[in-house]
């Protein structure tokens, strides 16, 4: 199991993932945190974004899965209608 870093975009709400370099919007692009406090610590005081975590996830078949099903819905998207989910994203 590793850590990845989520956040919310800070004027639209959107889920972000920490892709190494910057954020994304897709889970597929996030990449595993060494020292994710650090990261935090670095990325808070830029105001981008917001509610930074650091969430347990493993891959499966090649595809990132949080350990959390409340990590699993942020990473999939709204849950109130399937016409609003973020394209190509399969509920894992």
């Amino acid at each position: 199991m590793v850590k990845l870093l989520t956040a919310n975009e800070l004027l639209r709400g959107d889920v972000l993932w920490w892709n190494g370099s910057g954020w994304s919007l897709s889970i597929d692009d996030a990449v595993a945190v060494e020292d994710g406090e650090a990261l935090i610590a670095r990325e808070t005081p830029a105001e981008r974004v917001c509610d930074l975590a650091l969430i347990d996830a493993d891959k499966v078949d090649g595809r990132w899965r949080p350990m959390k099903i409340r990590e699993r819905i942020r990473s999939f998207g709204p849950t109130v209608r399937a016409d609003l989910a973020r394209e190509g994203q399969d509920w894992h």
